[in-house]
Formats: structure tokens, C-alpha cells, sequence
């Protein structure tokens, strides 16, 4: 129904606010390095280490009464499973040498240091479970991480993240020119701060599904940049003489219809996701809707903006497009 009063052509002057898209994300980008200096992000048990342990909530298994029982410091809360039950979320680290038992100290350093989760992990469940009467089936997770996998885990996902950005930054290189390669490697570096600026300000969790979101953010900000490039070339060969600010506002207009379209259908899923996927999906949902806003905004104002400024090489001999499957 909305497409019947979406105009078939719109003609808005996206690069005469360049200058402000410029502005705006010149303070995203600076907010975002203070407040990951400052604050830091709110890693989980897969980057944090330590554990993570969910148990049905009931009148004799609440936030309060798990609080009183654990044997050592831990965060406890009240959240809502994917079940829609109400359950306790326990979050600790690494017990003390001196209370997991003499057996645990007689152990070598090395040995102390491979265990410690696991035997903190085992300490706090034996204690939940004689204090509280929990059984084995009201323990719906309990997940560990040891330091020296977390520090791993953290370790191969910026080299994910890192690798991707190169990646794509040949991609775009040899499927256009260098000036497009730079504009679109940018705009993706762009919405990865941001992003990690957002999780540090709102201190929501980081952790490996979080990876995997800002993963999905730069495909999809680089599919969504890859057709406006394909859009600004195509009409750039059309009209040579057609100056590159009013090519750019032409190709964007042109595309500007199946951006919001698609964006907004993305969106509609990923709104369910947040709402009803419950808090161990909760983190990664967040992350593709801020990535969804910010690699739109970063395709039109931050991509398109460099091309412009770095312009575009019309003396280079056009490459042909492969085509596809014809099938």
C-alpha cells in the first residue's frame, strides 16, 4: 500500500548536506573514541572469561535469595528467557584460591590457573543447589570461559573484523576504481566505531554474537554502497558532461527507493528479534538495527561524499560488467 504514494521519481540534493553528514559523523566518531577510552565496552563471558549461569526463577529461587547464597561476589539480575519465563541471570568470575579447598591449592600455579574456572564454576553450583534445592533442570545454562580462551576468542574476532575491512577494500578496488575503494572502506570503518561507541555509552554486552553483528553490519552497509557505486558509474557514463555532485544526488534518488524498502523490511525482522528473541539474542538484534540506520546514512553521506571529494576518473576506459547467470 505504501508504495502507491512513494513518488516514482524524487529529486532531494543529498550532497548539498554533505557538509553536515560530515559534521554529524566527525562528533559520532569522536564520541565514540572518548567513550571507549573512558568507559570501555562491557565485555561478556566470551571475551571477559568466567561464567554465565540462567536458573528458572520461583518463589524460592529469586535474585535475592541467590544473591544471599552465592559463595563469592558475583552480578545477579532478573531477566525474561526466550521462553518468555522469568529466570535469574548469575555472572562470576574466578574464585579465590582460598575458597575452592585445600586439594585446589596444593596444585601448581599452572595447574591452579587451568582449573580455576571449572572448579569455581563447580563450587558455585554444589552451594546453589544444597542452599536452594536447585536441581539439574532449573539450571537452563551454565556456560564457561576460561581467561586464556577468552583472550583468544577476543583475538580472532578483530582479526575477523580487520580482515573483513581489507577485504572488501580489494573487492571494491577491483570492481571499481581506487576513489570508490577509499569511500567505501570509510564508510564501513565509519559505522564499526560508531557501533563500538554505542555498546560502550549504553554498556550493553559485547560478545562473540556481537562480532557476528558487526560482521553482518559490514556486508550489509557494503551491499548497500556496492549498488549506489554501481548506480553512480552507471549514470556517469550516461552523462559525461554532467557534473559529479549532480550524478552522485541522481544515482542516489535513483536508488533511493529500494534502500528504504529493503531497510525497512530488514528492520521489521530485526525489531522482532530485539523485542521477542529475549537478552541472549537481545545484544546482536541492537547492533543490526543501529547497523541497518548507520550503514544507510554512511552509504549516502559518508561513501558518496569521498568519491565526490576524490572525483572520479572519466579518462579511465570503462569496465565492462561480467554478466551473470543467465539461466
Amino acid at each position: 500500500m505504501l508504495l502507491k504514494y512513494w513518488p516514482q521519481k524524487t529529486n532531494l540534493s543529498f550532497m548539498n548536506l554533505r557538509l553536515i553528514g560530515a559534521v554529524v559523523s566527525a562528533v559520532l566518531i569522536a564520541s565514540s573514541i572518548f567513550f571507549l577510552a573512558t568507559r570501555g565496552l562491557n565485555f561478556g563471558v566470551d571475551f571477559a572469561g568466567g561464567t554465565v549461569m540462567e536458573l528458572e526463577q520461583t518463589d524460592t529461587i529469586t535474585v535475592e535469595d541467590v544473591r544471599q547464597a552465592m559463595p563469592l561476589n558475583a552480578d545477579v539480575n532478573s531477566a525474561v528467557g526466550t521462553d518468555a519465563r522469568s529466570i535469574v541471570v548469575v555472572k562470576y568470575g574466578e574464585a579465590d584460591a582460598s575458597i575452592l579447598g585445600e586439594e585446589f591449592q596444593a596444585l601448581s600455579a599452572t595447574d591452579q590457573a587451568e582449573r580455576a574456572t571449572g572448579a569455581t564454576n563447580e563450587l558455585v553450583t554444589e552451594t546453589l543447589k544444597e542452599a536452594l534445592g536447585i536441581t539439574d533442570e532449573q539450571i537452563l545454562r551454565n556456560d564457561s570461559v576460561g581467561p586464556k580462551v577468552s583472550q583468544e576468542l577476543f583475538r580472532d574476532g578483530i582479526t575477523a573484523l580487520i580482515a573483513a575491512l581489507a577485504l572488501m577494500l580489494v573487492y571494491i578496488w577491483f570492481r571499481f576504481e581506487w576513489q570508490f575503494s577509499v569511500g567505501a572502506v570509510a564508510a564501513l570503518a565509519h559505522d564499526v566505531i560508531i557501533t563500538l561507541g554505542v555498546f560502550a555509552f549504553l554498556q550493553m554486552e559485547f560478545n562473540l554474537t556481537t562480532i557476528a553483528a558487526l560482521l553482518t553490519i559490514i556486508g550489509y552497509s557494503m551491499n548497500d554502497t556496492v549498488v549506489v557505486f554501481d548506480r553512480v558509474r552507471e549514470e556517469k557514463r550516461k552523462y559525461k558532461k554532467m557534473a559529479d555532485k549532480e550524478v552522485i544526488d541522481l544515482a542516489l534518488n535513483g536508488t533511493l527507493s529500494r534502500t528504504l524498502l529493503t531497510s525497512g523490511t530488514t528492520l521489521l525482522a530485526l525489531m522482532a528479534i530485539f523485542f521477542l528473541g529475549g537478552p541472549v539474542l537481545r545484544g546482536m538484534s541492537f547492533a543490526l538495527i543501529w547497523g541497518v540506520f548507520i550503514g544507510t546514512y554512511s552509504s549516502i553521506f559518508i561513501a558518496s561524499t569521498i568519491v565526490l571529494a576524490l572525483g572520479m576518473d572519466l579518462n579511465k576506459k570503462p569496465i565492462e560488467d561480467v554478466p551473470g547467470f543467465q539461466g
